[in-house]
């Protein structure tokens, strides 16, 4: 029996493979795929393993020639490193697709699956699917070994203050806390007269200098020192320098204005008291209870210095007080201080009690001192007053005694203070052993002054219960509302570090 072939039949016939005889459709090889393959690999060149550097501390990749990116874990951008590494070879296929396969995160290993196509043999396109296999190796890159060594930078700041009490620096160290000022220095160097700050860039470094220009008063001056030069690429490499001098004023200091200065705050008396030390200087009259501020340009402009030093604190006892109703201001006077109550004061010192010596004076204490109480005070009529201000003015416009503040058992105070204050990871050389008795005054300023506490991070102490706001002598004591509680890394249920968090 003969079949008849239908003419309008187009279908394309079957021929059989040249080398393995089985049918298939006609191609430009006349080989089966199974044999075309066998015979092309179109994948020869391309490497199936490749090595890629990471940094552990800074968590980035290494991309030729000499830049470190971010990238996360199967991102476009990492798979575009990726495919980087072997683009020579894939320049002589065709790229139809790339994706990652997953692998556990921590194996050091990246998979990525690519599917090429490429012309082989009379013009057939063969397509081909393989995996190509990544190694990350941790290698440190140069930003992280320039921290890791500590001793190279390209910029530094000396923070310097010429006085003998850190009450400033101690400030300044928290509002660099709170700021994070902090995350960009390689090293924070103390020393016994100020703080130095290295960093990598002299950027990094600007940045800092603006930003202690805001926060107290100050000036600086910057210098810089070639290291070395490139003449045929025009390059240079700097270490530059910023000097940074902070006003030789700390809180309860007394003062000497110039009669210059003075007249142009409002007529105040030359002899005034720093009440506190932001950025700017706060002075108060304590006869007047006029106050003032000083910002950094007009305290360069007119300076002037402490008249006597912190140790000088005398100890005083309240004999009498009475509070000051009618004062009588005179013509031009500035602004009246509302936190203050002038009073009038027989004081008597606590180491002539044997003695009937009593002095009086004028002080803006008067809303805290009551007969018997005790107050630390400068005695300015037994003291050698080296200033020149002072040594030009009237003796009688000179007080006997200037009251600074009230004193407390200092060894109650501790013991009750429920909060604490962070520090920053600095070094340390040369301490001395009365820097604890200067901390100790600093968080007691903390605790006395609600303008200065405002400015800092105050955190929780849990190991100390919780008591009242005010003590039996009346000290005065930050309430639980100004506190932040202290949070710690845990560990969270797959056992890895929790990410940290504030409130």
């Amino acid at each position: 029996m003969e079949y008849m072939t239908d003419p309008t039949d187009r279908s394309p016939g079957h021929i059989l493979c040249c080398e393995c005889g089985v049918p298939i459709s006609p191609n430009p090889a006349n080989i089966c795929v199974a044999c075309l393959r066998s015979k092309v690999d179109i994948s020869q060149g391309i490497p199936k393993q490749v090595s890629i550097s990471f940094c552990k501390q800074c968590q980035r990749y290494f991309q030729p020639p000499g830049t470190w990116i971010q990238c996360a874990l199967e991102s476009r951008e990492l798979l575009a490193l990726c495919l980087k590494k072997i683009k020579a070879p894939l320049n002589k296929v065709r790229l139809v697709d790339a994706g990652f396969v997953w692998t556990e995160p921590h194996s050091k290993r990246l998979k990525v699956k690519l599917t090429i196509q490429k012309e082989v043999m009379n013009g057939a396109i063969l397509q081909q699917v393989f995996v190509v296999d990544y190694v990350v190796q941790s290698q440190m890159c140069g930003d992280c070994h320039r921290v890791e060594a500590k001793d190279f930078w390209k910029a530094v700041i000396q923070v310097r203050q010429k006085t003998l009490h850190k009450k400033t620096f101690y400030y300044l160290e928290q509002l660099i806390l709170k700021y994070g000022m902090h995350q960009n220095t390689l090293r924070i160097k103390e020393i016994h007269d100020g703080l130095d700050f290295y960093y990598s860039t002299k950027q990094h470094a600007q940045k800092m200098v603006e930003f202690l220009q805001c926060t107290v008063p100050c000036r600086y001056k910057a210098s810089q020192r070639l290291i070395s030069q490139d003449i045929h690429s025009n390059t240079y490499n700097y270490k530059s320098t910023f000097s940074v001098e902070i006003v030789p004023i700390c809180k309860d200091n007394v003062v000497c204005l110039s009669p210059k200065l003075a007249q142009s705050l409002g007529n105040m008396n030359q002899i005034c008291v720093c009440i506190r030390v932001t950025s700017a200087i706060h002075l108060i009259d304590p006869n007047t209870l006029q106050v003032a501020d000083i910002d950094g340009s007009t305290f360069w402009s007119h300076p002037f210095n402490s008249l006597c030093h912190p140790k000088q604190l005398e100890e005083f006892i309240v004999m009498e007080c009475s509070i000051v109703q009618d004062l009588k201001r005179s013509a031009g006077a500035g602004m009246i201080s509302k936190k203050h109550t002038l009073g009038e004061v027989w004081v008597q010192k606590t180491s002539e009690m044997n003695t009937d010596k009593q002095y009086f004076c004028r002080t803006h204490l008067g809303h805290l001192l009551n007969p018997g109480d005790l107050v630390l005070g400068f005695d300015l009529a037994n003291c050698n007053l080296n200033d020149e201000h002072v040594n030009k003015m009237n003796s009688d416009r000179v007080p006997d005694v200037v009251l600074i503040k009230k004193s407390y058992d200092r060894t109650k105070r501790q013991r009750r203070r429920n909060w604490k204050l962070k520090e920053l990871a600095k070094d340390r050389e040369n301490m001395d052993t009365d820097d604890e008795r200067q901390y100790q005054d600093f968080l007691e300023d903390l605790e006395e002054d609600e303008a200065i506490r405002k400015n800092v991070n105050i955190y929780r102490d849990s190991t100390i219960p919780v008591e009242s706001d005010t003590d039996d002598e009346g000290a005065p004591r930050i309430s639980l509302a100004e506190m932040l509680e202290d949070l710690h890394i845990s560990q969270d249920a797959t056992g890895e570090e929790g990410a940290p968090m504030m409130t």
